[in-house]
């Protein structure tokens, strides 16, 4: 029978993580408010699902191994070599979306991480790239400006914005 001291371990720390997101869940107050149920319920269920994984996984790794699990060389498991220029493109977007989203708006931060991360991809249509993050990023700016109310800044746009996202 073959055990992994790697998937025990890692079982073992599912377990126990489970165990200290119910003791956590267990010292919120229990009280239901107009809803009936109190705010440790939802963590009180994640923690036993957690628990049950724990479980779960602590069982297969003590009884032969972990079924089902991926080969360990990653050709068998059909995976691409890393692409360094595609992780350079997405995290330059990352940089530029957080250094931009503060000063420049939301709408220009996130067209400038679509066009990067679709550079990332392979697309040299630099063009278009723009534009269809141009788009995505104002229809988004607007869904969650005018049908949620939650403010994003404007930025550089605001007057063609109007007054939403101040």
């Amino acid at each position: 029978m073959r055990r992994s001291a790697a998937e025990i371990a890692l079982s073992t720390g599912v377990l126990g993580l489970g165990l200290a997101v119910a003791g956590v869940a267990m010292t919120l107050p229990s009280e239901g408010g107009y809803a009936g149920i109190g705010p440790n319920f939802f963590p009180g269920v994640v923690g036993a699902g957690i628990i049950v994984l724990g479980i779960w996984l602590s069982f297969e790794a003590l009884t032969g191994g972990w079924r089902g699990a991926p080969p360990d060389n990653a050709r068998e498991r059909g995976e691409h070599a890393f692409h360094a220029a595609g992780f350079g493109w997405v995290t330059a977007g990352l940089v530029l979306h957080m250094a931009l989203i503060g000063w420049a708006g939301f709408v220009i931060a996130g067209t400038a991480l679509f066009a990067c991360v679709a550079r990332a991809f392979g697309s040299r249509r630099i063009a278009r790239d723009v534009s269809i993050g141009l788009l995505l990023s104002v229809a988004v700016f607007f869904f969650f400006v005018r049908l949620l109310d939650v403010n994003l800044p404007a930025g550089w746009l605001q007057s063609i914005l109007g007054s939403a996202g101040i």
